[in-house]
């Protein structure tokens, strides 16, 4: 390979790491704020997961988003019109591919480039190694954002007899899986509770597969994609119900969410499921709209999870037993980052599921470098990963104060502390603390008009443009249409158990319904 001498580049130049939806949308903020992205991508087009012909992605033939089109969105760039409540992998790559292009940043990519290492440099700043058609390059920047995307390495558990599986179509990752056809009549395992777990055991079932069995270690609560029409995150993760997290006894905030959820979407016991722990943080929760009818219509059975496998035969806990052409593992990812160097991964603490960073963006130790979207979500992706890249951005243009050293010494505390805890985060409590430090919060009782929207209505990218740094003209207008779609706040007046919730929150309406 040509090795070139290494490069200091300019000071406003911002190495990313990563074009997926994390590194566009962070660029398209430091583009806006008067720095040069670099954007680094191994892959030949943007869109990170969404790019099939990524080897990283893990999307399939047919897949849709779980979370609807005006959550699944950046603030600049709504979908085209006519584009379906969830949206196919195809348009979702379209639609980055354009996003990159009206945010400008083509000329800023560099495509089927990896990058190899990252590195301090020895007069300080960053080291970036990269490589591109045989070409070695090393460059100094002193800001990098890694912005690679937390599911990228598939991770299977070790089981017994997996190694000797005998059945005919073999075993495999979700992140390998590319459609029902070849399982058409064949007799499948998939094992897991995650939403890509249910997504493809229901697709399976609905798809030709003579007999689908799931297994788990636990039975989590399954959301449906839609509550009376309107998309789930739009009702689940609104602003009301982070603020109420924050203040509420955890066990006040288990029992309401619970209630919430038994309302909308039944216990899984009722369709012919393990019953759930009764604590439902302990459960955990996941989304399928497919998978307990296809429970209850017997298209699917629910086993506990695998004791051992001998030969195509899979052995479970309670002594039943499934002969399996078939396994899919539906059973998440590690945290991977290679070519991040041992010193930095030492200071973060990274392991295969953690890297302990104040607000999962900024260590003390590892000035001018950011890391972007590297966190489990439940919930929609792309209005957080906008905050957050607005954060980053702000901090690093002088826009906002970048957190002080003791700051980020006990945020990486607090991060380390919470290691024991839920390994994800809900999407409107990370919104809601990004928009907190981007100054770019929203307070309810300044709109009078988008008080209900911006309590109970979906937190769309847009409604975080109304104030601060980058407020748009047509922010409110947008958002009131972001809250109307599929029929959900029409109107301003407060229902009686709106008005309940902001009565435990302490806050006072200023509409005419308070």
């Amino acid at each position: 390979m040509q090795q070139e001498q290494t490069a200091t580049m300019p000071e406003n130049a911002v190495a990313i790491i990563g074009a997926g939806p994390g590194g566009l949308v962070a660029g398209r903020w430091l583009r806006a704020h008067g720095f040069e992205p670099v954007i680094f991508e191994a892959a030949a087009r943007v869109g990170g997961q969404w790019n099939s012909a990524s080897a990283s992605s893990a999307t399939w033939p047919g897949m849709r988003t779980n979370t609807s089109r005006v959550m699944t969105a950046f603030s600049d760039l709504d979908h085209a019109p006519g584009t379906p409540t969830y949206v196919s992998q195809e348009d979702m790559l379209d639609y980055l591919e354009r996003y990159a292009f009206t945010a400008g940043l083509l000329p800023h990519l560099r495509l089927s480039t990896r990058v190899e290492a990252l590195d301090r440099a020895p007069a300080g700043g960053w080291l970036v190694r990269s490589v591109a058609g045989g070409r070695v390059r090393q460059e100094i920047f002193k800001r990098v954002i890694v912005a690679s995307g937390r599911h990228r390495s598939p991770q299977i558990p070790e089981v017994a007899g997996l190694d000797r599986f005998g059945g005919s179509l073999g075993a495999v990752h979700a992140a390998q899986y590319n459609g029902a056809e070849r399982y058409r009549g064949r007799n499948v395992l998939v094992a897991g509770c995650s939403i890509s777990a249910l997504e493809i055991a229901s697709e399976l079932a609905y798809g030709g597969a003579a007999r689908v069995v799931v297994c788990n270690r636990r039975q989590r609560y399954v959301l449906p994609k839609l509550i009376a029409g309107v998309p789930t995150e739009h009702v689940m993760f609104n602003r009301a119900s982070a603020l109420l997290g924050a203040v509420a006894p955890p066990e006040a905030l288990a029992a309401g969410l619970k209630a919430k959820v038994l309302s909308v979407a039944g216990n899984p016991a009722q369709f012919g499921a393990p019953a759930p722990d009764e604590n439902i943080f302990a459960a955990g929760i996941t989304q399928s709209h497919h998978f307990l009818p296809a429970v209850a219509e017997g298209r699917i059975t629910v086993a506990p999870w695998i004791r051992r496998i001998e030969g195509g035969r899979v052995l479970f806990d309670d002594g039943s037993a499934f002969d399996a052409d078939g396994i899919v593992f539906g059973t998440g990812y590690r945290l991977s980052l290679p070519w991040l160097g041992a010193d930095i991964a030492k200071a973060v603490d990274l392991d295969e599921s953690h890297l302990d960073l104040h607000e999962h963006s900024f260590h003390p130790d590892l000035p001018g470098l950011a890391f972007l979207g590297l966190y489990d979500l439940v919930g929609p992706y792309l209005p957080v990963l906008e905050l957050q890249a607005r954060w980053i951005s702000y901090c690093f243009a002088g826009l906002r104060p970048m957190p002080s050293q003791a700051e980020m010494r006990d945020g990486v505390a607090r991060s380390r502390a919470m290691r024991a805890g839920p390994p994800s985060m809900p999407m409107n409590a990370a919104a809601l603390m990004f928009a907190g430090h981007a100054g770019v919060e929203p307070h309810p009782g300044e709109w009078p008009d988008l008080e209900r929207a911006l309590l109970f209505g979906p937190l769309s990218a847009v409604s975080f443009r109304l104030t601060g740094p980058d407020a748009l003209g047509d922010a409110k207008a947008r958002s009131q249409e972001a809250a109307r779609t599929f029929g959900a706040i029409t109107g301003t007046e407060f229902t009686a158990e709106e008005r309940g919730l902001c009565e435990m929150l302490g806050r006072r309406l200023i509409t005419s319904a308070a």
